[in-house]
């Protein structure tokens, strides 16, 4: 399957040629890179993906989580084509925004409030400046190795090396290239599953965090779960010095139809949205209760001004209102008992074949790590994470055998389209890739 693709006249390869004269390394997003070039993409239908030398792939990636119902979901495309139809931009709001907004705070206990903008990083920045002028505090807390997109502060200690990351119980803020290293002052980097090293942490800066920043599955951080009992004792520890809970559910919004942390029984300050509430369009939100969204009243005492030519856009908020209809408490079940199913599959596999593995994720997400080593944070990643060549030569491999995974680790999520023959496709397919890399 992958003939055409490495051909001398594959148009994936001109493609990239071309690219790679108009933009920097021949993409506009990391995320999509792959040696020696990318597979470009025609068309999708349901849970498969056409590439434009015709072959068809099962989609494990799914935009990287952000398609529940798959590609082209014939009432989400109708919902989009009727909505273009009617005019894509206004300098006024439309009243799809308001029935958005009304849903998801209707199925989010916790949210009062909401404001759209157009991704999850943008959410992110919102919801840390909220903090900041709610508080009057000037620092944020987050993970080492969480990724929360790409403001200064979020992606501090995103992917810090042994080199440079300091103790275990006190990890350095890692700034990246292109900022300044004075934002590294006023980030607090805690090690995840460490409650005594984050206590310390947190007791010692009190008095200037302004939030927490948390994702309950990080991904960054190899889906390691969180140890039972600590999400519970952040929100305890943050509401003892008054600081903000930032709940990041950018990508982990599609794991239960209220969110993540209502699966830990855990109310945030403020949250972060994405990915599924956008229908496969560009989105981002951030929501919280009246009081803290208060910030962003400009008829009361606004304290952060929150522009955005395309907020709340109404192809996109047409897109994420039908997806969001079409995602029922029923269909959530259906999809998380899959996912259970698939990593199930995946332990089997494991087990069988005698291979030194863990299965990790939730709900409708998945990720495996070659290894048995003890998972507890992002440092017990080392040596097998996303740098290991291993899972590169994986997803090529998958890629022969009609499969999409990510070249970064094997990670997946699914969709509705998805049955069972989709899931044991992929666990046999697996394991016949990793006997060829042995």
């Amino acid at each position: 399957m992958l003939a055409k693709y490495r051909g001398p006249d594959a148009l994936s390869r001109q493609l990239y040629e071309r690219a790679s004269r108009v933009m920097p390394g021949g993409n506009t997003r990391h995320s999509v890179a792959l040696a020696p070039y990318p597979i470009y993409a025609r068309s999708g239908s349901g849970c498969r993906i056409t590439d434009v030398e015709g072959e068809e792939r099962v989609d494990f990636l799914n935009n990287y989580t952000s398609l529940i119902l798959g590609h082209a979901h014939p009432q989400v495309t109708e919902a989009v084509q009727r909505r273009a139809a009617l005019g894509t931009a206004f300098t006024m709001p439309t009243p799809e925004e308001v029935e958005l907004a009304e849903l998801l705070a209707a199925r989010v206990a916790y949210v009062e409030q909401i404001r759209f903008c157009n991704s999850g990083s943008e959410a992110v920045m919102l919801a840390i400046k909220a903090a900041r002028a709610f508080t009057g505090r000037h620092k944020i807390a987050k993970f080492e190795g969480a990724y929360h997109g790409m403001y200064d502060y979020a992606e501090v200690s995103e992917g810090p090396t042994p080199d440079a990351w300091g103790e275990a119980d006190a990890p350095a803020s890692i700034t990246e290239p292109g900022t300044p290293a004075s934002v590294a002052r006023d980030v607090v980097v805690l090690p995840w599953n460490r409650p005594e090293a984050c206590r310390e942490l947190i007791e010692r800066n009190k008095n200037d965090l302004a939030a927490l920043l948390v994702d309950p599955m990080p991904l960054g951080i190899g889906m390691i779960a969180p140890r039972s009992g600590f999400l519970p004792w952040l929100r305890e520890e943050t509401k003892r010095y008054g600081i903000l809970l930032i709940a990041d559910e950018v990508l982990n919004f599609r794991l239960d139809y209220h969110g993540a942390f209502h699966t830990y029984g855990i109310t945030p300050d403020l949250a972060t949205f994405g990915k599924i509430i956008g229908g496969g369009f560009p989105v981002g939100a951030v929501a919280g209760s009246r009081v803290i969204m208060s910030v962003f009243d400009h008829t009361g005492a606004l304290k952060v001004h929150h522009g955005g030519t395309f907020n709340a856009n109404p192809v996109t908020i047409a897109a994420g209102l039908e997806t969001m209809r079409q995602m029922t408490p029923e269909a959530f079940d259906r999809l998380n008992h899959l996912g259970e199913y698939v990593r199930d599959g995946l332990r089997r596999l494991f087990r069988d074949t005698r291979r030194s593995a863990q299965v990790c994720g939730a709900g409708s997400m998945f990720l495996a790590h070659l290894t048995t080593e003890e998972l507890i944070d992002f440092r017990s990643l080392r040596g097998f994470s996303r740098t290991n060549p291993v899972y590169s030569d994986l997803c090529h491999t998958m890629l022969e055998y009609g499969f999409i995974l990510s070249p970064r680790g094997i990670f997946g999520c699914l969709s509705t389209p998805m049955g069972e023959a989709e899931l044991d496709g992929l666990v046999e397919a697996l394991g016949r890739a990793l006997s060829e890399l042995d």
